[in-house]
């Protein structure tokens, strides 16, 4: 059913004191839950409930949990224990009253994740992208030049080796066969046992004969034990569940692959993983989705967000990533400043600025070209103080929301340190204010002595 409504108490209580009472109504976070629409955000994203069954958890309180999650970088369980100790996070999640328990289970995250889909979590983007143009964060005008680049989102896997995979793979089945009360003529398990810690210690003393060897042995071990449970399941007329076909397929892709393959199985409980190369020279290779981050070219502040699985090429996301950032803002940018490696994009509604060019780029422009780069840090921002150095949530749909919800989190960074600036400011204008209207009153006593 769709999530039930945040109970608002004007009444205060004998016995508890009200949120507003013990909180400094200065703070950030306070003066930042009173600019979110979050009744907007109830409507909108109370279409991906049924209208039957029992109620959902308030959205607000849902939603508040996962911004507050991607702005401090915590986890699911974390941020429900620091909301249980913070008055000012119950205070933005939309309590009236200071709570005692855990508002809920931190499954409760991951399905209500879910259920918003990507989609869901675009609204989440729109509504911090409101707030700043409403806190005057950033400028209306702002939005007609933006700066779009790409970054890899790694997936939390191990660096992939093919040893290691086999392994892998010939464990799974072997608890298939134990699932079907398949016998199996041998599981090889004493071997690999022997021969993993082996093929490490060939590599290390470059060995590599040795080790190609023992690495064809695993490999033989797992076709075995694969074509055994294949005869068996035929023979004996088994049905298999769809995860024990699925493990079967890998097992089956695992064998075939070789270096030269495309389309290769770099995980088996993230099969989707793609290995992408940015000519990095301290890590050559990152295992896992392309993610496109667009930011307006002035404050540099997050107006879209997006992965891309298969490892396209750069000029081939522009086009889409373009249609993101319209839908967010509501307008189409004029303008956007790109790197190298968006050459022929195909763009033709939408300047499309590539750094370094000389032609065709009108004079008040040029100034303009300089930041290019400003989209730079904040994809080291994404990483370091958000969550897009590594993506824990699982398949496809949970990499385009990390992504999606990777950028709110920044935005919300962004404008908590404009509301800090703005206080301190404020303080700092208001005494000039003062001492500008005492200073006359003083020289006119002066003068009268």
């Amino acid at each position: 059913m769709k999530p039930r409504q945040t109970k608002t108490v004007p009444q205060k209580d004998l016995f508890q004191p009200q949120l507003v009472d013990i909180i400094n109504p200065n703070h950030p976070l306070v003066r930042l839950a009173k600019v979110i629409d979050w009744n907007q955000l109830d409507n909108e994203l109370g279409g991906h409930f049924s209208t039957v069954g029992a109620a959902a958890l308030p959205t607000r309180l849902m939603v508040g949990l996962l911004y507050l999650q991607h702005l401090h970088n915590l986890s699911d369980e974390m941020v429900l224990e620091q909301w249980l100790e913070s008055p000012y996070y119950q205070y933005f999640c939309g309590e009236t009253f200071f709570q005692y328990d855990f508002p809920c289970h931190p499954t409760s995250l991951v399905k209500w994740r879910k259920r918003l889909g990507e989609e869901g979590c675009e609204w989440l983007l729109t509504q911090t992208i409101e707030a700043g143009l409403k806190l005057k964060v950033i400028k209306p005008t702002s939005l007609k030049r933006v700066v779009v680049d790409t970054t890899v989102q790694e997936k939390n896997i191990t660096f992939p080796t093919d040893a290691k995979l086999y392994n892998k793979a010939r464990q799974q089945l072997t608890q298939v066969a134990k699932e079907q009360n398949i016998t199996l003529r041998q599981t090889y398990d004493k071997a690999c046992h022997e021969l993993m810690p082996k093929i490490g210690r060939y590599g290390h003393a470059k060995q590599y004969k040795r080790m190609r060897k023992a690495i064809k042995q695993v490999k033989g071990f797992l076709g075995r034990v694969l074509r055994d449970i294949d005869r068996q399941v035929k023979r004996q007329g088994l049905a298999l569940t769809q995860k024990q076909e699925d493990t079967l397929n890998q097992a089956y892709r695992l064998l075939k692959q070789t270096r030269q393959s495309k389309n290769k199985l770099y995980s088996l409980h993230e099969p989707n993983v793609d290995c992408i190369s940015k000519g990095k020279a301290h890590k050559r290779y990152e295992f896992g989705v392309k993610a496109s981050i667009a930011v307006t070219a002035k404050e540099s502040f997050i107006v879209g967000a997006r992965s891309y699985p298969g490892n396209p090429y750069d000029g081939h996301t522009l086009k889409d990533q373009l249609q993101q950032v319209e839908t967010l803002i509501g307008r189409k940018p004029e303008i956007c400043f790109v790197d190298r490696g968006y050459k022929g994009s195909g763009v033709e509604d939408i300047k499309v600025l590539i750094a370094g060019q000389k032609r065709g780029v009108p004079k008040k422009e040029k100034n303009w070209m300089g930041r290019r780069n400003s989209v730079e840090p904040i994809i080291g921002h994404l990483k370091s103080d958000g969550k897009l150095r590594r993506c824990f949530l699982k398949g496809i749909l949970g990499d385009a929301m990390n992504v999606i919800l990777s950028a709110c989190g920044q935005n919300l960074r962004k404008l908590l340190k404009w509301l800090n600036f703005a206080l301190v400011w404020g303080c700092f204008y208001s005494g000039m204010e003062l001492i500008q209207a005492l200073l006359p009153r003083r020289l006119e006593n002066e003068m009268a002595f």
